[in-house]
C-alpha cells in the first residue's frame, strides 16, 4: 500500500494547453530552495497561490543547480536552461 504523501502544484504544459500536477513537497522544497536563493522567498511558489507552482523546466533547472555548491546556483540554473525544449521554454 502507498502512503499518501504531502505535494505541491506544478504546472505541465502540453502543446500550448497548461494542466495542474503534483510532485512530492521533497522534490519542491528542494528547488524551492534554490529560488529563494536567487529571487528571495515566495511560498506561493509552491502553495498553488503564484501561477499554478513552478514550471517543469524550472524544477528540472533547480534541482540541477541544488547538486552543485550554493555559490554556484545562479550560473547552473542559466545553464540548464541553455538547449532546453520542454513546456515551450528555449
Amino acid at each position: 500500500m502507498i502512503e499518501e504523501v504531502e505535494t505541491h502544484p506544478v504546472q505541465l504544459k502540453l502543446r500550448s494547453q497548461t494542466a495542474s500536477g503534483k510532485l512530492h513537497k521533497l522534490v519542491t522544497l528542494k528547488a524551492y530552495e534554490v529560488y529563494c536563493h536567487l529571487y528571495g522567498e515566495q511560498e506561493a511558489m509552491i502553495t498553488n497561490g503564484c501561477r499554478g507552482g513552478f514550471g517543469l523546466d524550472e524544477i528540472i533547472a533547480f534541482l540541477y543547480a541544488h547538486t552543485f555548491p550554493k555559490s554556484e546556483w545562479e550560473n547552473r540554473v542559466d545553464e540548464a536552461f541553455i538547449g532546453m525544449d520542454i513546456n515551450g521554454r528555449i
